[in-house]
């Protein structure tokens, strides 16, 4: 079981990646909940090799909360934050935030920066490492 670090032990990795017209899904550009979950997984890969120097195993989602949509054009941040360390289980809080959006109403390429982020996916992770 791993144990809770203390905050200023906590890691965290951030990536940002753009969601191109080829990931949307649904009806409204909308892009399934998966895309956000794997985005998790590549900043939890990032954050084993830098505390373990290993990529490490996925072992389970838990507490996945869908808050906010996610849309072709949007720029999503994702971090990934160690919590809790174990022998060999690593315990990893999750955040997905648009922090940008496409303004189709304004054209066809239009876009802003938000001004606050919409968290749109949490969720709470245990990858195991060697």
């Amino acid at each position: 079981m791993p144990e809770p670090l203390a905050p200023a032990d906590q890691v965290t990795v951030t990536h940002r990646r753009y969601v191109p017209a080829s990931h949307a899904h649904y009806a409204g550009n909308l892009v399934d909940g998966a895309y956000s979950l794997g985005l998790f997984g590549d900043a939890a890969t990032e954050l084993c090799i830098r505390t373990d120097g290993d990529e490490g195993l996925f072992a389970s989602y838990d507490d996945v909360q869908f808050r906010a949509p996610v849309r072709a054009g949007d720029v999503l941040e994702v971090t990934a934050t160690l919590v809790a360390r174990g022998r060999r289980s690593r315990r990893i809080r999750f955040e997905s935030r648009v922090v940008c959006r496409g303004r189709p109403d304004r054209g066809a390429s239009a876009a802003e920066a938000l001004a606050e982020p919409v968290v749109a996916v949490t969720a709470t992770g245990t990858v195991v490492v060697p």
